[in-house]
């Protein structure tokens, strides 16, 4: 909590100038910052811009037809959201887990044990295609609405631009999915995409398909033992597309196709430190 008291009459004053350049900086430092203000009401109304929320408290005359508003300016906590973004096998949950530990941040897992599409779809997926990308959608939404919500720094394994922009038209592209269902869709991606905010960081991990291969291999889930290397490759090109034209935000892309950061410590503490560089 700071306490300042500004008593000019006239905001464009240089008063107004110093205590504008101090909440500034403060702010910078300070994610989330009580200001006990006494100040004017035309003065007040600036303040609001600065994206505080105003509570006037008292008013109090101070002649020349001036009142003086007693305020609290309350800002908003600012609250970090990270994401990372990758190809089938490239390591997204495992990182997801270490860096959440790390920094003591809130989890957010894509739905794969609970999911009750996935060992159908990859069995049969021209029949399940819809019904699997609908399902990861809601859940992803639904996680982005909880991470609005929460007064937590969250990391967030998978985005939703990944369901709409690589998954979804991947699917349809091969004739695995409708286009009236797939227009469906993305009708369904836009209107949910106007709710919900892009990461504050987003992590891409980039990684060739031999690397993807082996490490879907290494850690044996059943389901995915049917994936073609036909479908990784095209979902690896249209993640490089995607990557390539992303604007949403900050993003760090990191090649991961020599690097082991769960059994290798230095793999890890390499991609931390660039991890660090961009909070």
């Amino acid at each position: 909590s700071w306490g300042l008291v500004h008593r000019k009459h006239h905001s464009q004053g240089i008063g107004s100038y110093l205590l504008r350049f101090r909440i500034e900086n403060i702010k910078k430092k300070y994610p989330s910052v009580n200001i006990h203000l006494d100040t004017s009401q035309h003065t007040y109304k600036f303040f609001e811009r600065f994206g505080f929320k105003v509570r006037k408290i008292s008013k109090d005359g101070y002649g020349e037809g001036l009142d003086m508003y007693d305020m609290i300016l309350d800002e908003v906590s600012k609250t970090m959201h990270i994401a990372i973004a990758g190809n089938i096998g490239a390591g997204k949950t495992s990182l997801t887990e270490l860096l959440a530990k790390h920094y003591k941040w809130e989890a957010h897992f894509e739905d794969v044990i609970d999911n009750p599409y996935l060992d159908d779809f990859y069995n049969h997926m021209e029949r399940w295609s819809f019904n699997l990308q609908i399902y990861f959608l809601n859940s992803r939404f639904k996680q982005l609405l909880d991470i609005e919500k929460s007064n937590e720094d969250v990391i967030q394994d998978r985005t939703i631009y990944e369901d709409a922009f690589i998954f979804a038209p991947n699917l349809n592209a091969m004739g695995l999915m409708p286009q009236r269902d797939y227009e469906n869709y993305l009708s369904l991606f836009d209107t949910m995409l106007n709710l919900v905010k892009p990461p504050d960081l987003l992590v891409y991990l980039q990684s060739s398909i031999p690397n993807l291969v082996n490490k879907i291999h290494k850690r044996g889930r059943e389901y995915e033992k049917t994936i073609s290397i036909e479908y990784l490759s095209r979902l690896n090109e249209r993640y490089e597309a995607w990557i390539t034209n992303y604007d949403n935000g900050k993003l760090l892309k990191i090649n991961v196709d020599d690097m082991d950061f769960v059994e290798n410590e230095s793999d890890y503490e390499s991609i931390l430190s660039m991890i660090k560089k961009e909070l």
